[in-house]
């Protein structure tokens, strides 16, 4: 079947671009929906949607990246210049970013890990979806992500959390591989030998 190849040889390929290699074009705003239809189509156990999606684009990523330039700054007011120049462009190396926000709470049925696994797998359907467009993707989650204090500044509400920022543009340079682990490090088998 000509999709199951296609799928598998894209599989065998598929790589992150690095956010700050990303320039212009990015995803139109119709792209990006069609992106997020197919980023949802994950494993959801009791069909509760345990995430959902915040969109920075335009001038918005300048004026929120100058915020958290301040907000490390006066964390560690003894930054390097060089780490103030990527404080001010945390959300600007790309055309477009996607919070995909963790929304899990407990449920009488449904284990909160579970829910947290889904925005996982949320998060990789996103870089797929990306790619599926013609785009480089990248799922980072750098120090805000896990710093309340910057929640109000993203969009992010009292409670949730955020299981990765997606990074969506068109490559500066061609992607390149990496060491990937070795089946025989990482495989555990159970019964009959293979």
């Amino acid at each position: 079947m000509k999709t199951e190849i296609g799928l598998r040889d894209y599989l065998s390929t598929r790589r992150s671009i690095p956010a700050f290699q990303m320039c212009e074009p990015g995803p139109e705003k119709q792209e990006i929906e069609d992106m997020l239809k197919l980023a949802s189509r994950v494993p959801d156990h009791g069909k509760l949607a345990p995430w959902r999606f915040i969109v920075y684009r335009g001038e918005e990523r300048a004026r929120i990246s100058a915020e958290l330039a301040t907000m490390a700054l006066a964390a560690k007011p003894d930054l390097s210049q060089e780490m103030i120049a990527v404080e001010n462009t945390r959300l600007t190396r790309a055309p477009v970013v996607v919070a995909v926000v963790s929304t899990a709470a407990p449920h009488f049925k449904i284990p909160e890990w579970e829910q947290i696994m889904s925005a996982g797998a949320v998060c990789l359907n996103l870089l797929m979806a990306a790619n599926a467009h013609g785009y480089c993707s990248n799922w980072l989650t750098e120090w805000f992500a896990f710093d309340e204090k910057a929640y109000p500044l993203l969009g992010v509400k009292p409670g949730e959390k955020i299981a990765g920022f997606i990074h969506i543009g068109s490559p500066q340079v061609p992607p390149t591989e990496r060491p990937r682990p070795e089946l025989a490090e990482i495989v555990t088998w159970v019964g009959e030998e293979a």
